[in-house]
């Protein structure tokens, strides 16, 4: 009977102690799991508009002039859904301002982005790069989708995740996607900025 006792009192206490452990475990590997936070995608708050040149799809030549007032630049990338998400409400507020509009469709060679030009050629001027081009360079945008809202001073007023007023539906759970990688494999986090 002592042994059945003894025995019982030891299980008992390696089940403590395995319970404990777990909790253990659990709380490091959420603490661990947890997103690193965002930088700041395209130019800072504060920063001035960089110099730039471009020609719009109509044939249009665009520079930094275009933007020397109140204006919004949106960066969108093909194949990248938190883009599409955004692109409806991104149009909605264009169409609703009167500040300059300026959207960069960025597309792999090869990629058919008509569809996405057309819709913001209502109420922007678009611009179609490569991944990495001139206007991504000046405006240090990695991550897409990108908007940034332009002062009369020629100053960003806010970059980086769009449109923050929760308006959109992927608002709450917005990722970006990474440059650089095609449409199938793109993930939803950026690499580290160089700068």
């Amino acid at each position: 009977m002592q042994y059945l006792v003894a025995a019982v009192v030891l299980v008992g206490l390696l089940g403590l102690v395995n319970l404990l452990l777990t909790v253990g475990v659990i709380r490091r590997l959420r603490s661990q799991s947890l997103p690193p936070s965002m930088p700041v995608e395209g130019l800072s708050p504060g920063a001035r508009v960089p110099q730039f040149a471009a020609t719009s799809t109509s044939g249009e030549p665009i520079s930094d002039e275009l933007l020397s007032g109140p204006a919004m630049v949106g960066f969108f990338s093909r194949g990248c859904q938190p883009c599409k998400d955004l692109l409806p409400f991104f149009v909605e507020r264009a169409r609703g301002t009167s500040d300059a509009v300026l959207a960069v469709v960025v597309a792999d060679p090869g990629e058919d982005s008509a569809a996405d030009v057309e819709r913001l050629a209502e109420v922007a001027r678009v611009v179609t790069e490569a991944p990495q081009g001139p206007l991504q360079t000046a405006f240090k945008v990695n991550g897409y989708p990108t908007v940034i809202t332009i002062d009369a001073g020629d100053t960003v007023v806010s970059s980086g995740r769009p449109m923050e007023t929760g308006s959109w539906p992927g608002a709450r759970t917005w990722r970006r996607c990474a440059r650089g990688r095609s449409p199938s494999s793109r993930a939803h986090t950026r690499p580290a900025a160089n700068s």
